[in-house]
């Protein structure tokens, strides 16, 4: 594995760790210790927004040691935005979410095209 880019990560119960990183992950500068199994690798964030306000925070994970499953997907998070609309307001959301929605398809191909690879 020539050029394979590695980061050595503080631990709460294994000391410093030295892991390999995927191509698409973000770095571990700064990593605050942590579990071992809890260890992840972060891609870059995809942010949905709407009228200036985030809905929904997207990257690629992988949690290397994790105890459940190990491969690599697409973390999804709610950012618990909330607001009244009008009937216009509420159509302009219905317009953005359907924008979003072909975002996170796309990201789904990408998804899979990376899996298809290896998971790397």
């Amino acid at each position: 594995m020539t050029g394979a880019r590695t980061a050595t990560v503080p631990t709460i119960d294994h000391g410093p760790i030295t892991i390999t990183c995927p191509a698409w992950c973000t770095g571990h500068d700064g990593q605050v210790p942590e579990y071992r199994a809890d260890l992840n690798h972060r891609g870059p964030e995809h942010a949905f927004n709407f009228d200036g306000q985030q809905v929904f925070l997207a990257l690629l994970t992988q949690y290397p040691f994790g105890s459940g499953r190990r491969e690599t997907g697409l973390y999804v998070e709610e950012t618990g935005f909330a607001r009244t609309l009008d009937p216009a307001g509420l159509r302009q959301l219905a317009a953005t979410l359907t924008v979003h929605a072909v975002h996170l398809r796309t990201l789904a191909g990408q998804l899979d095209q990376l899996l298809a690879g290896g998971g790397s």
